[in-house]
């Protein structure tokens, strides 16, 4: 038996706070990205509404624009804290540079705002830390069975490679003879001149 069809939700513009309020309650965002969810929302009701409830798109815009900048001085939506916490995150799961910053993009977070946030990354062996933990978590390189390192090499190269890792920094993780010496040129890395 199919269920019945939901009635579309009447856009208001506290149905919009409220919406936004319980997204930001289940997951950190930018202004920029909770803008875009609340939109689609509008844009949902929209397709489903009959002609009695139609929804004004361009009042529910102002609503929206209303509802981030209540957020945001209400101290719920900030930024620059989310650009950095996201940069520390995808960090530790070994994402690079390039891959961080294009994540931020996508979440509508300002370039000025991503750059801030990688500039005050940690050491500079952050890329090599971050390639390592790749590595690590794929089991890629040192971290292969050492019967298909040789078959493997390539590939290897190449999945770091699309993370947006350079090509010095995919070498010196994948042609690592084993764990130790990783970590050992980790270290060499951390202590060259800049």
């Amino acid at each position: 038996m199919a269920k019945p069809a939901r009635k579309p939700r009447r856009i208001t513009a506290q149905y919009l706070e409220r919406a936004a309020i319980y997204y930001l309650e289940r997951y950190s965002s930018s202004s920029g990205n909770l803008k875009a969810v609340l939109r689609r929302k509008v844009w949902r009701a929209a397709r489903q509404t009959e002609r009695e409830t139609e929804v004004d798109e361009e009042q529910a815009a102002e609503w929206i624009d209303e509802t981030v900048a209540k957020l945001k001085w209400a101290g719920l939506l900030d930024d620059e804290a989310y650009a950095r916490m996201r940069v520390l995150s995808l960090r530790r799961s070994g994402e690079s540079q390039r891959s961080i910053r294009m994540k931020l993009m996508a979440k509508s977070v300002e370039s000025d705002l991503i750059e801030r946030a990688l500039a005050q990354d940690e050491p500079e062996n952050d890329e090599l830390t971050a390639a390592i933990a790749y590595a690590r978590r794929r089991r890629l390189g040192p971290w292969r069975a050492e019967a298909e390192w040789e078959e493997r090499r390539e590939k290897d190269m190449a999945a770091l490679a699309r993370r947006g890792f350079s090509f010095d920094i995919c070498r010196r993780v994948i042609e690592a003879a084993d764990e130790a010496a990783l970590y050992e040129s980790q270290a060499e890395w951390a202590s060259r001149e800049p």
